[in-house]
């Protein structure tokens, strides 16, 4: 692996870092779900989907799981000490975990590839139209 390869993250005061390689990313996306609006305090969430156990945590990661807007249970993690949201978790997409792209070191390499949820998405935060969209999760 090489050092380019490698991608890292972390939260606001630094107490949580986490590593990947970069062939882990399975792929890019804004979720504009009413979840995931309420999640980040903004009009959407753009997470990276990675294979699960490509990732490495160090520092306290606290969990919070609700039903998600599509009926799945969502489970989201923060950093314990100062709240950042880190990492999700999502029933039914077994093997991957969604990293919050904003908590990358470096995020200049990231490519949305879709957006997901655009029924709920605001008009102050509207759907990028240059990419595809679904009405709610895609199959």
């Amino acid at each position: 692996m090489t050092k380019n390869s490698l991608r890292t993250g972390s939260c606001l005061c630094k107490q949580v870092t986490y590593s990947f390689p970069v062939d882990a990313v399975v792929s890019a996306h804004h979720c504009h779900c009413e979840d995931c609006q309420k999640s980040t305090g903004s009009g959407k969430a753009t997470i990276i989907l990675i294979l699960d156990q490509a990732l490495k945590i160090s520092g306290e990661i606290k969990y919070f799981s609700v039903v998600g807007s599509g009926g799945n249970k969502v489970s989201r993690g923060f950093c314990a000490a100062c709240g950042s949201p880190l990492i999700s978790s999502v029933e039914g997409y077994d093997g991957t975990k969604f990293i919050k792209a904003g908590s990358l070191d470096d995020s200049t390499w990231v490519t949305i590839n879709s957006s997901f949820w655009s029924d709920t998405a605001m008009d102050w935060s509207p759907l990028d139209k240059s990419i595809d969209s679904f009405k709610q999760n895609p199959e």
